[in-house]
């Protein structure tokens, strides 16, 4: 049976060149320094991205938590959008482990936040608040369509938070995405973050792993905050062997997957239940309103014929487009839902 996995880009598969690389690669002890292919990665990370060091991590999670514990202590705060990934599914690793705030401010529905309001909303050194040590971004913003964020958006956050002495952090878990998007390169992207994480195990399709990227002073700390979370590895070159071959070929082809995440969306629009537009459709994300005249149980049925979608409840899907969906799966997967509902409406 032909499978189609749109539940999200995490369900890519390394490709031939990863695996080659990954076969190939030489390894060592990265724990001390020694693994050549991880130092390698980071310092690929670092350069592209236009920052002095980078530090591989396990995961995008581990991505946020681990700059957030390296520049705040106990006690102090956050200012985050409300929508954000690290405040809404990131299990409030930061306060359960480093007993840090959350400042959630309201995301606009383009995924920016208001400068003024980030200003109105940074607490003092005072004896009756949570001092504000750091404010982040997300972008691409995953719960607003995937928006992409300008380098104008993210300045002027940023200036808000240096004219405060507070670093500002980027959950860039799909980073690339916005930079193909907005056809800029991503050093111009980031120039304006102190901290930036992004996810090899996403749009870039490797199996694992995420970079934090920073000055030397910053990386230093979240290497030590790495080992205290368990995050060191041996032979972590098995993980950065296919991200170099990420970040080597696998950027430009990001393109592909927004022009088939448009494509879903305008074939979706012309089935019955579903409501969407394709306009509101900016990277590789597809978030889709289901109406009350589409029967139950249609996603399970869907699975059953091979095509998997992200049923998150509340009348919403969403779907997202990876290197492992070809434009002729997108015509296969059109065709199966559209006669799948058919049928189930009789």
């Amino acid at each position: 049976m032909r499978i189609v996995d749109l539940r999200s880009d995490t369900k890519t598969l390394p490709t031939p060149a990863m695996r080659e690389a990954m076969a190939t690669s030489l390894y060592g002890d990265d724990m001390v320094g020694e693994d050549p292919t991880v130092n390698r990665l980071e310092t690929l990370a670092a350069d592209m991205l236009g920052k002095e060091a980078g530090l591989l991590l396990s995961s995008g999670t581990m991505g946020n938590l681990v700059p957030i514990l390296a520049l705040c202590q106990r006690g102090e705060d956050i200012i985050i959008g409300d929508k954000s990934h690290i405040y809404r599914a990131e299990a409030g690793g930061a306060s359960a482990l480093g007993g840090v705030a959350y400042n959630p401010i309201p995301n606009q529905p383009d995924g920016t936040l208001d400068p003024a309001e980030v200003e109105a909303n940074i607490h003092p050194a005072d004896q009756h608040y949570s001092p504000t040590r750091l404010i982040a971004l997300e972008n691409t913003h995953n719960a607003c369509n995937g928006r992409a964020l300008t380098p104008d958006e993210i300045a002027s956050v940023a200036d808000v938070a240096h004219e405060h002495d507070i670093p500002l952090h980027i959950d860039g878990a799909r980073l690339f995405n916005a930079a193909v998007a907005l056809e800029t390169p991503v050093e111009e992207l980031v120039k304006d973050a102190d901290t930036v994480t992004f996810c090899l195990s996403k749009g870039l399709g490797c199996p694992a792993g995420s970079l934090l990227v920073g000055n030397h002073e910053t990386i230093d700390k979240a290497r030590k905050v790495r080992k205290v979370l368990g995050g060191a590895m041996r032979q972590a070159g098995i993980i950065a062997a296919p991200g170099i071959v990420a970040l080597e070929s696998m950027i430009e082809r990001l393109a592909d997957d927004h022009a088939n995440a448009k494509k879903l969306a305008r074939g979706l629009s012309t089935i019955p239940g579903f409501q969407v537009d394709p306009d509101d459709v900016y990277t590789n994300l597809v978030f889709v309103t289901t109406t009350d005249e589409l029967p139950a149980g249609i996603a399970e049925k869907l699975a059953e014929r091979g095509v998997m979608v992200g049923d998150r409840g509340n009348n919403l899907w969403r779907l997202v487009t990876h290197n492992d969906v070809p434009s002729d799966d997108i015509d296969h997967t059109l065709d199966v839902i559209d006669t799948t509902v058919r049928e189930s409406m009789g």
